[in-house]
């Protein structure tokens, strides 16, 4: 008799045998750490591994939940042997065990695309080179405010598989960068929202913007007719992709510069907001964040949640008690009749035109940071009319002072946000801005965008 497929008198084929799956995490970051609450919680063996040292913070929650994790070292023997790989956004494809990982043909994946899977969720996704943030925030302050059971994760609070481990959220608002969706595969928002796409962060594309487009318009990749992608009709960048690569879903243009039959648009002072139901109108009085790209963020805010059955009545009321982004064209305090302003957020040059655009009083701006393969003749004309002097905060501010040098008289360098508000604070008048928007990335001197923000403020509050 053949034992091997007979046990107790009851056949192998007749019992369901479960094999654990075993995902292995790729950077013990919020996202890995996240991802690795929500796959034990989901019956997958889990490793975690992160090349730097581990936040003493995350790596209590690992050992709380009893996941097996390494700090300073990727295990290739503990690595390898996965079903599945979660990699942090901050991870480039182009890294050797990346690509060892894909030679493999072991799926590369990111949270997003993980978490997903786990959730029935109606999801709200948005990206864009800039107002991602602000946009991310309006919608959901006004779906809350209107009474939704409403998460929001992306890039911004806790991550979205640490919410799908923990939370029931019926909705979720999703801040989503070109590097989470880099690593989607069956991730579907049933609302896509493109702020506008400039050049950024081409050095992750080879420097190929059509490669970073293509990376933004991943959103839209399993999207179906019943779905619906609201995007900025005044954006060439997007218009001529979707004339070449036309997609499935239903779209909604919203437009600073003329009607529109259906989507948004700006006439005199009022927001029109034109869909099947009669137009809803609200004037721009009721926008607590200035700025025409602020119009265009609140714009596609609006038409997510009527989209998503929202009152105007509830729409109007959130609008006007909404508070901005920290970090993105933050007041921070008046001091000797100089406004200090932090708008650290602004990582490339798109970001600080709005910025710059925004600017009432003559301006002593500090810029700098890690080039990310920066254009600024953009900003030339806004320099020269808005701009009385330059504060340089970065290690290499080579192309910044050949740029700008035969435009603005004074141009100082500074190695840090301290000196950085000293210089500014002695060069600014009564009446005057310093702005901080720096159009670069922040690592070469802070750990994030978030930390160089915090330390200007600290700065400006000790003058």
């Amino acid at each position: 008799m053949d034992c091997r497929n007979f046990i107790g008198g009851i056949h192998n084929s007749d019992i369901e045998i479960k094999i654990m799956k075993r995902l292995v995490v790729l950077g013990a970051g919020e996202s890995g750490v996240g991802t690795a609450i929500l796959g034990k919680k989901e019956g997958y063996e889990v490793f975690v591994s992160d090349k730097g040292s581990v936040d003493e913070t995350y790596k209590e929650v690992l050992l709380h939940h009893n996941i097996d994790f390494e700090e300073r070292q990727h295990s290739e023997e503990k690595i390898f042997n996965a079903d599945v790989v979660m990699k942090s956004p901050g991870i480039p494809d182009k890294v050797a065990l990346v690509k060892a990982l894909v030679a493999k043909e072991i799926p590369v994946i990111s949270e997003i695309e993980f978490a997903s899977q786990f959730t029935n969720s109606t999801i709200v996704g948005i990206t864009g080179s800039n107002g991602k943030t602000t946009t991310t925030m309006l919608t959901h302050h006004l779906l809350k405010n209107a009474g939704l059971n409403v998460g929001i994760a992306g890039n911004i609070g806790d991550s979205f598989a640490k919410q799908v481990a923990e939370k029931n959220f019926e909705n979720y608002v999703l801040e989503l960068s070109s590097f989470q969706l880099d690593g989607i595969e069956d991730f579907r928002c049933f609302i896509a929202i493109i702020t506008n796409i400039t050049p950024d962060h081409l050095d992750r594309y080879e420097y190929d913007f059509n490669k970073y487009i293509a990376s933004k318009f991943r959103i839209t990749k399993n999207q179906t007719a019943n779905d619906f992608l609201i995007y900025d009709s005044d954006d060439e960048v997007i218009t001529n992709w979707l004339i070449k690569k036309p997609i499935e879903s239903t779209l909604v243009p919203f437009s600073l510069e003329k009607e529109l039959d259906y989507g948004a648009f700006l006439k005199e002072d009022n927001i029109i907001i034109r869909l099947k139901e009669e137009d809803y109108i609200m004037s721009t009085s009721y926008l607590t964040v200035k700025g025409k790209h602020n119009t265009k963020n609140a714009m596609a805010s609006m038409l997510a949640a009527k989209l998503l059955q929202v009152r105007n009545q509830s729409i109007t009321e959130s609008m006007s008690g909404f508070e901005g982004a920290e970090h993105r064209l933050e007041k921070v305090v008046k001091i000797e009749g100089v406004s200090y302003v932090n708008d650290s957020k602004a990582t490339n040059v798109n970001a600080t035109f709005y910025a710059l655009e925004c600017m009432e009083t003559p301006t002593v701006w500090i810029v700098g940071g890690v080039d990310k393969g920066n254009d600024y003749s953009d900003l030339l004309p806004l320099v020269r009319e808005k701009v009385k002097a330059i504060v340089c905060l970065g290690l290499d501010n080579t192309k910044i002072v050949e740029t700008f040098e035969n435009v603005v008289d004074v141009i100082v360098e500074t190695a840090g946000a301290e000196e950085a508000v000293k210089v500014s604070h002695k060069i600014a008048g009564n009446g005057d801005t310093v702005l901080l928007s720096p159009a670069c990335a922040s690592f070469d001197l802070f750990e994030d965008y978030e930390d160089r923000g915090r330390q200007f403020k600290k700065a400006v509050r000790s003058l």
